[in-house]
């Protein structure tokens, strides 16, 4: 395990990445590699970050999931300094919350499908706790997933948006084809720290024979860890779960949809003392639900209840536009929030598309899931699936502007953003 540290620099360069054999994608990443560099480091230890932009366009870098100045955060909507063609800028901040957050660049994509979240621009940004690691194990994997080679494969219909479809899915660096296999021994407790780097496209992952003790979500410790046959990951969550190794032979990590596990979607388990090809066999069922790791108990009262309606229209050049309460970014007034309030945001999806809801620099507790009131579970994205609704809330407590948008990138670049803005404190 690599010791944390208070210094880092990235530079923002192309870069070619050698998913397997004679499949070479070229893209732009930091310091030569896809996925970034893991930035590791200790909580309340300020930290110091030097980016340099050597690619050919303007670009950001976001420091998702970590409750920090409007400055800082990444977001050129919140008034965050943009790093021009050869600039360099320096990022400094108290790193928190703990737990597994990641970086990727906050740039606009619209018809250009090599940039922004399709390419290799991501990283996972690990805090570590300052009592210690969360729960027990032996060995530590971190895994993002990527989609490669876009391209638009469906125009959209009134009940779905554009679609874009991808040649390649990799776990980090490599499709399952050309993975080394990660060796394990019986009896091994596996911390997986799971990440959904894709642009656009949700993921459930499944290890055959297994299953995952989900201990966080989003960086964030669940009320109620349990144990599930399969992990879903929307667009920018992530899931940290143990897995005991239990069951020896060589197994396939991967995506549950066999078109992802076809394109490259995993890792070979291989046990020791164990060869030959890794196996895949699906779970009894997806029982994958945010409600399983939260208490059954309402939240708590909130201040003000901000209802929040996601639709679609028809936009510019035949694309979608996203709207929030009929209003499109940046055609869309900010939400006005006053310091130390709660605010319950009331999502009503009427959309036939699943929506990665994020909101910048703070987190917000799951209250009610299509009316079933639920509290303790605390995210920086959630999934608010086709014509469902969710509740959230989130506590004023970090002034300055928030950026809340939905992770997906096509939904994200047309419209389906909102700032949130502090009040002036009397």
């Amino acid at each position: 395990m690599k010791a944390p540290s208070n210094h880092f620099e990235l530079r923002i360069a192309p870069v070619k990445v050698e998913l397997a054999p004679g499949v070479v994608i070229d893209t732009v990443g930091y310091n030569g590699q896809v996925p970034g560099p893991i930035l590791r480091v200790k909580e309340g230890m300020p930290v110091d970050i030097h980016v340099m932009n050597h690619s050919d366009v303007p670009e950001l870098v976001h420091w998702h999931g970590l409750h920090i100045d409007a400055i800082n955060d990444g977001s050129s909507e919140e008034g965050s300094p943009v790093i021009a063609p050869g600039g360099e800028l320096r990022y400094s901040f108290m790193p928190a919350p703990s737990g597994s957050r990641w970086y990727h660049t906050h740039t606009m994509a619209h018809d250009d499908l090599r940039r922004a979240g399709y390419s290799g621009q991501y990283g996972f940004f690990y805090i570590e706790p300052k009592s210690g690691e969360a729960g027990a194990y032996d060995h530590e994997v971190f895994l993002a997933v990527h989609h490669w080679e876009p391209s638009i494969t469906h125009a959209g219909t009134p009940l779905t948006g554009h679609e874009v479809g991808y040649r390649f899915a990799s776990f980090n660096d490599k499709l399952a084809s050309a993975h080394e296999p990660l060796h394990v021994k019986q009896g091994q407790r596996v911390l997986f720290h799971f990440l959904n780097a894709s642009a656009t496209r949700d993921v459930q992952i499944a290890l055959p024979n297994h299953q995952f003790r989900v201990i966080a979500l989003d960086g964030n410790p669940v009320p109620s860890p349990q144990l599930v046959n399969v992990i879903s990951l929307a667009v920018a969550e992530r899931v940290d779960a143990v897995v005991e190794m239990n069951s020896p032979g060589v197994w396939m990590l991967g995506a549950m949809d066999d078109e992802d596990r076809s394109k490259g979607l995993g890792l070979p388990i291989e046990y020791a003392g164990q060869k030959g090809s890794a196996m895949w066999t699906p779970p009894g069922k997806n029982d994958w639900s945010y409600a399983l790791f939260a208490h059954a108990a309402p939240a708590a009262a909130f201040t003000q209840r901000v209802p929040m309606v996601f639709e679609k229209t028809a936009g510019k050049n035949g694309m979608d536009l996203w709207t929030i309460n009929g209003g499109a970014y940046p055609e869309i007034a900010p939400l006005k929030v006053t310091k130390g309030d709660r605010y319950r945001l009331a999502f009503f999806n009427t959309t036939g598309e699943a929506h990665p809801m994020h909101l910048h620099r703070h987190s917000f507790e799951l209250a009610a899931i299509n009316g079933k009131p639920m509290s303790g579970v605390f995210k920086d994205v959630v999934n608010v699936d086709a014509y469902s609704r969710i509740d959230v809330d989130f506590v004023a407590e970090n002034p300055g502007p928030s950026l809340f948008h939905c992770h997906q990138q096509m939904h994200m670049d047309f419209g389906f953003m909102q700032l949130i803005e502090y009040l002036p404190e009397s």
